[in-house]
């Protein structure tokens, strides 16, 4: 969950957050936070209760339910595979110490991520990507505390612009967006557990405590990386570049420079195999729910679903190469529109999931507390309302 989160909105969306509008957005990033909680916990609940993925849930619903999320996660697969894409690429091209088209640096990133994948190494990276997040977190956490203690107040403007109004809408959609990741994730890691189920003993009590911790990880990033960008570029002057290698740079160099030039090559290191952990968690868990999704729409079982993961794996790798081409030379664009297509289409897997808790029997251990369903139908209200103000704003003010 966390390794495949901590991607574009944390590095990206919260340090702009930060950069733009200091600490004022700490607590919309907080709020969404704990509103999309249920809309995640949904897919270990049900899975671990039925020991059935959410789209074979969905399926159980009616088939209209399972083509509508189908045609979303296809929709959302290539998108946000080629976003991550792209960023990894950006950051594969500061180690190249000559000028290098993105197109083959992308070509580069993508051919590793297909070579681990169909030649299933994929656990192994798995456990190694789990490595490099907790490296993240305590260089993050490090980077954040002596970012506080070198902090001078008088960085700050006096009237600082608010991020509260119409005006900025967009840019609040595109924070909210990947906030902590895509709903749709909770497919991905509802097909994860079910699989982990299969190899070993896993206890509602067990999954949802895993599941806490890594939603509680991502959370505690998204406000760090808005700490780094309100503590070090907030007031500064300086501007976030809109080009992927130059964004890579400015990124690093918020690490570097505040916890000493040794730790330049270390943080660019980790910054790249954290995006490239999240770029093949995607292409690898995407391919697994869209073949999953055919495959149950075709009435046909695992060993035809497990034949269709490698063509749709090849045909979102062709397609998300394709998208990276068109917006090779812009990376906050590309993740911004990712973000953007999230947003909208958050609602509808927030509703989905929750329409399919409220009519399954859980194990009692999994089963949402009273707290847990009032903040369901919440989250709910907040997703549907600000997406119906997004809409109004985009096409009709």
């Amino acid at each position: 969950m966390a390794t495949a989160a901590v991607g574009g909105s944390h590095l990206v969306a919260s340090t702009q957050a930060g950069a733009k509008f200091g600490w004022q957005l700490a607590l919309l990033i907080l709020a969404v936070n704990v509103l999309k909680y249920p809309f995640f916990r949904a897919g270990v609940s049900y899975t671990i209760s039925t020991k059935q993925t959410l789209q074979q849930g969905y399926a159980t619903m009616g088939k209209r339910y399972l083509v509508m999320a189908l045609a979303l996660n296809s929709v959302a697969s290539v998108v946000n595979a080629a976003a991550l894409l792209l960023f990894a690429a950006s950051l594969l091209s500061y180690f190249i110490p000559f000028d290098i088209a993105i197109s083959l640096s992308a070509a580069i990133v993508l051919a590793l991520i297909l070579l681990i994948i169909l030649a299933g190494h994929f656990e192994g990276l798995d456990n190694i990507a789990k490595l490099i997040m907790g490296v993240l977190v305590i260089a993050t956490v490090a980077v954040f505390f002596v970012a506080l203690s070198n902090y001078n107040p008088a960085q700050t403007p006096a009237n600082p612009p608010s991020p509260y109004t119409l005006a900025t809408l967009g840019f609040l959609v595109v924070t909210m967006g990947w906030m902590p990741a895509p709903i749709e994730i909770s497919s991905i890691t509802s097909l994860w557990l079910k699989r982990q189920c299969q190899h070993r003993a896993v206890t509602p009590k067990t999954a949802l405590f895993d599941f806490n911790l890594g939603y509680g990880v991502t959370a505690l990033l998204a406000l760090l990386f808005l700490g780094l960008g309100a503590l070090i570029v907030y007031g500064s002057g300086e501007t976030l570049s809109t080009s992927g290698i130059g964004f890579s740079h400015q990124l690093i160099s918020m690490y570097s420079s505040t916890i000493g030039s040794w730790s330049h090559w270390l943080i660019a290191m980790v910054a790249f195999l954290c995006i490239f952990g999240s770029a093949l968690t995607v292409y690898d868990g995407y391919a697994r729910v869209v073949a999953e999704g055919i495959s149950l729409l075709a009435d046909r079982g695992k060993a035809w679903r497990d034949k269709l993961v490698t063509p749709v794996l090849l045909v979102m790798a062709a397609v998300s190469f394709t998208i990276v081409m068109f917006f090779k030379s812009a990376l906050l664009a590309m993740l911004g529109f990712a973000m953007t297509l999230a947003f909208i289409t958050t609602p509808v897997f927030a509703w989905l999931n929750h329409k399919l808790v409220q009519k399954t029997e859980l194990h009692p251990d999994a089963a949402p507390s009273k707290a847990v369903k009032i903040l369901s139908i919440i989250g709910l209200v907040y997703l549907f309302g600000f997406l119906f103000v997004f809409i109004w704003w985009k096409w009709f003010y």
